[in-house]
């Protein structure tokens, strides 16, 4: 998987806490850069708004297949692009990218689910997230 695959891009520093006993950064982490990235360009494009939205998107579905290592210091590129959009879900494929390698060092997916701040249930897309999301499309 290289870089050419993806929509969207963002960067994000690494810390010296992502790395584990093995010197390398831990499993776990890189599911904080998938919605760290994603999340991030939502908040960034006003698209989500955390505290006064009145629907929230909720990962309800995640994965990631790892290809190399990643370690503190790096600088992670994250590629992101909508693979599916349904009524009220959203599945995003997310790539990491070590310093300034073409190939990806992780290859993740996750599933939002759109649903009512108060009530925790599904609902629809609206039309301008949909549309927002629909140029993020593979």
């Amino acid at each position: 998987m290289t870089r050419a695959a993806y929509q969207q891009f963002t960067s994000i520093t690494t810390r010296w806490f992502d790395n584990d006993i093995y010197g390398h950064m831990n499993n776990a982490i890189h599911y904080q850069l998938f919605d760290t990235a994603v999340n991030g360009h939502l908040v960034e494009t006003g698209v989500l708004d955390l505290h006064h939205g009145k629907t929230v998107f909720l990962v309800v579905e995640t994965g990631c297949q790892y290809y190399s290592e990643l370690a503190f210091p790096d600088v992670i590129t994250a590629g992101f692009k909508v693979t599916k959009l349904g009524n009220s879900s959203v599945r995003y494929e997310v790539a990491l990218f070590r310093n300034d390698v073409e190939s990806a060092a992780a290859k993740g997916h996750f599933v939002h689910v759109n649903v009512d701040r108060g009530t925790r249930r599904p609902v629809p897309i609206g039309p301008f997230v949909r549309e927002f999301l629909g140029r993020l499309m593979a």
